[in-house]
């Protein structure tokens, strides 16, 4: 399949992402965040499906799609549902390290997976390896009907019955938080691109970079279980931080791969810190929708930069 091709069909999945994530946020605060998590569960069983038995160009956007949509059902509806259980037990403090944890294990384990994949493929061919991702997807689903949906917590919002949390300072303090570190995100997405797409590495040294960029994420999540909440303006700090680093590569390309190890660690550190942030800023009503917002805002960086970093490669090799 043409190399353009291929960039449309990942291209029409994140661009589905970022146009899904507010709909399907409204859709996990409206009807539940556990139901959330069982349709996206669903839905992405279903990509999985025609992924594997789709045919043609069409087949395989259409399962992006798909994929997409799953995981904008379940993109802020896990933050929410986590932190109103929290709030539910009277361990709202806990919110933050417990996030951090999960995300460490998420990571660690995508490491595995995504090694173990690739050797799953090997051995039995690429219908076996889409069996083995529908049947994890079906266990996700399996795991999300298996939970509780906590009780409202009696915010302003939900006794008076408008969005209060809504007002332009909530959504003011809401931008402060989630930016920066979408900021950072994006500057973690064009040093992977730059560094995985150096002349010099062939396929197994991509792989191997790969899965040390999600262990170097994965540090910085566990990391994270342990330091205190962060404040807004630490936001800031990592991200500038992760600019200067951005730029000093790009500058001098030789110590890519290791900038991009420090920034996919300072991305892990960030994300559970402004994912607490958020929902302590965030109302019952909105949960899910703020979460989905920073998604958005992470992803729609990123699909900025990343064609950025890909003008800037060639005009670096001649």
């Amino acid at each position: 399949m043409p190399p353009a091709i291929v960039a449309t069909v990942l291209a029409a999945g994140d661009l589905a992402l970022v146009a899904l994530e507010l709909p399907t946020g409204w859709f996990a605060d409206r009807f539940g965040h556990r139901a959330s998590l069982i349709v996206g569960s669903f839905v992405q069983v279903t990509g999985m499906l025609w992924c594997w038995l789709g045919e043609g160009v069409a087949g395989l956007i259409t399962a992006s799609v798909l994929v997409a949509l799953g995981d904008g059902f379940r993109s802020g509806a896990d933050q929410a549902l986590l932190y109103r259980t929290c709030l539910a037990i009277g361990r709202q403090d806990d919110f933050q390290k417990i996030e951090a944890r999960a995300e460490a294990v998420a990571l660690g384990a995508l490491v595995v997976l995504v090694l173990l994949g690739g050797l799953i493929v090997h051995a039995g061919g690429f219908a076996l390896g889409w069996l083995a991702e529908t049947l994890l997807c079906l266990v996700g689903m399996v795991i999300a009907c298996a939970m509780v949906e906590p009780p409202a917590h009696p915010d302003r919002a939900g006794e008076r019955g408008r969005l209060e949390d809504t007002t332009p300072v909530r959504v003011r303090g809401l931008a402060i938080v989630i930016m920066p570190v979408a900021l950072l995100s994006g500057a973690a997405s064009a040093a992977s691109f730059l560094a995985q797409t150096a002349g010099t590495n062939g396929p197994a040294n991509v792989t191997l970079l790969v899965a040390a960029l999600t262990a170097a994420e994965a540090g910085g999540s566990a990391l994270a279980s342990r330091v205190p909440a962060g404040r807004p303006h630490d936001h800031v700090l990592l991200a500038v931080f992760g600019s200067m680093l951005l730029l000093s590569a790009m500058a001098m390309p030789a110590p890519l791969p290791l900038i991009a190890l420090v920034l996919g660690f300072l991305v892990g550190v960030a994300q559970p810190l402004r994912a607490a942030a958020i929902q302590r800023l965030a109302g019952d009503t909105i949960r899910a929708r703020a979460a989905s917002a920073a998604s958005a805002c992470d992803m729609a960086v990123s699909t900025m930069l990343l064609p950025i970093a890909g003008l800037w490669r060639p005009r670096r090799r001649r």
